[in-house]
């Protein structure tokens, strides 16, 4: 493994988009749970960066799909010992490194989280601080910094009525007592 971590070498735009679930084969191939069910980010990208056992990036000889999960070969994992030693380790791609999306209505997870979210009514819900899937849809995870409690909103053209990155805003049909 490449491990360019010494200071100032590490992206500013890392991103996690998966994590090692485990070995696959017995030649150091290593299978990757995607966040995303498309995984275009890390079937595209030639650098992974892994934060175990330190944060380092890992040159990618081959990614591709296999049942929901990414299996991949990466420079220097030989063995399967070498692949199950990295099971757990989050993977994180630099957000410049992302596959251009085709059309203005799709967003990647990162660029979610952290927009206010507020009502046709012009009342402030909280903030997106997560996304998560519950198959044929994408949820917005939604809270007051500070609080405890969570709105859950499908991320879904019936409530989402506009996302506007460069004010920040996501502006939802929803009311405050759902």
């Amino acid at each position: 493994m490449s491990g360019k971590s010494e200071a100032g070498a590490v992206p500013g735009d890392l991103v996690q988009v998966g994590f090692i679930a485990g070995a696959y084969g017995v030649a150091g191939g290593v299978r990757i749970r995607p966040f995303s069910t498309d995984a275009d980010a890390l079937l595209h990208a030639t650098t992974w960066w892994l934060d175990k056992p330190g944060l380092h990036d890992v040159a990618v000889k081959r990614a591709r799909m296999h049942s929901g999960d990414v299996v991949a070969t990466l420079v220097d994992v030989t063995d399967r010992d070498m692949a199950e030693a990295l099971k757990g380790a989050a993977v994180f791609i630099p957000r410049s490194q992302f596959p251009q999306l085709e059309d203005e209505d799709e967003f990647y997870w990162a660029d979610l989280i952290g927009l206010e979210v507020e009502n046709l009514q012009g009342e402030r819900l909280g903030v997106v601080h997560d996304m998560m899937s519950n198959g044929p849809q994408s949820i917005l995870r939604i809270q007051e910094p500070g609080q405890a409690e969570e709105r859950l909103i499908p991320f879904v053209d019936q409530f989402v009525k506009k996302v506007d990155q460069e004010a920040k805003k996501i502006v939802v049909d929803w009311g405050l007592d759902y």
